[in-house]
């Protein structure tokens, strides 16, 4: 790991999550243009979320973040990360996010934290990998509550 490798992460990294919040202050999915996201972004950038999650799969490129973003939006009436730490940058930086959270479905608050493994190559964000503690206790947290029958 180099240093300049070191600080193009961390430069990329806090551009983007600033970047993010301007987002979803401007209104989120399908309110605000992803175009404030999509310069810390590649063109064929991929997120990795677990199956098992409501908004589970792998997005691909610009058009499949925006359609990830808008899943979230379904989702989570808010979602909130009150607390990062960079814990090893370079090409592949390390996140830990504290997450504060509502899910839209049952109204429950949730706190979790979340892991990310980001690769940063060329100034950009190429893959995202986000690891959770707990993805059943999410899940649950989401799933809609069963017909009365």
């Amino acid at each position: 790991m180099t240093m300049s490798s070191t600080t193009e992460s961390v430069t990329v990294l806090t551009g983007m999550y600033a970047a993010e919040a301007e987002y979803m202050a401007a209104g989120g999915p399908g309110e605000a243009s992803f175009d404030l996201l999509a310069p810390f972004f590649a063109p064929d950038v991929e997120l990795h979320q677990a199956d098992a999650l409501p908004y589970g799969g792998t997005w691909r490129g610009y058009d499949g973040l925006a359609r990830f973003f808008l899943r979230m939006g379904e989702v989570w009436e808010s979602f909130d990360m009150v607390e990062q730490e960079f814990l090893a940058t370079g090409e592949t930086a390390v996140v830990l996010t504290r997450i504060r959270s509502r899910a839209r479905a049952t109204g429950r608050e949730l706190g979790f934290p979340v892991l990310q493994t980001i690769t940063v190559k060329d100034g950009r964000i190429t893959e995202v990998r986000p690891f959770y503690w707990d993805t059943r206790a999410i899940a649950d947290a989401c799933a809609a509550p069963a017909p009365a029958g």
